[in-house]
């Protein structure tokens, strides 16, 4: 079994509040945070901001299309979001940390899961470079969120 774990960080020149809001509320802010060559299809089933939400996605990447579902939980409501992708169980995790007295913001996104056999030792080669593409994307769509 191969065990992936990805992370990318960076400060991003928003408060705490502004930084999490947009990440958590998936009707109109995390949208404006997913680059538009590898997610698609952003609904929101239920909920729409925060724990109880649940989203449902296209990601395309290495020539293959996914739709997925995600449900949201908030294990520290205003620093730490989860989304867990039900397909697969893999665990996408958002911290926002301040910085410079709460004028900026560290955030953080971690993801963590498992694929079995040959295709997982194949996956784990591959999926974290990518993967760390898209989070250091996102957090720049992050930082120019805020400022609009």
């Amino acid at each position: 079994m191969a065990n992936i774990r990805v992370n990318a960080f960076a400060d991003v020149p928003l408060s705490p509040e502004v930084a999490y809001g947009l990440i958590a509320d998936y009707r109109h802010g995390h949208p404006r945070i997913l680059p538009p060559r590898y997610f698609s299809g952003l609904v929101v089933e239920a909920g729409g901001v925060g724990a109880g939400t649940r989203v449902r996605f296209d990601m395309h990447a290495f020539g293959n299309h996914q739709t997925l579902h995600a449900d949201i939980t908030e294990p520290e409501p205003g620093r730490k979001l989860v989304e867990t992708v039900v397909e697969s169980g893999a665990v996408t995790t958002f911290t926002v940390e301040p910085l410079a007295g709460g004028a900026q913001s560290r955030v953080t996104i971690r993801t963590e899961y498992a694929r079995e056999g040959i295709s997982g030792w194949i996956e784990a080669l591959f999926a974290p470079r990518l993967l760390k593409t898209i989070y250091l994307e996102q957090l720049e769509l992050l930082s120019r969120a805020g400022s609009r």
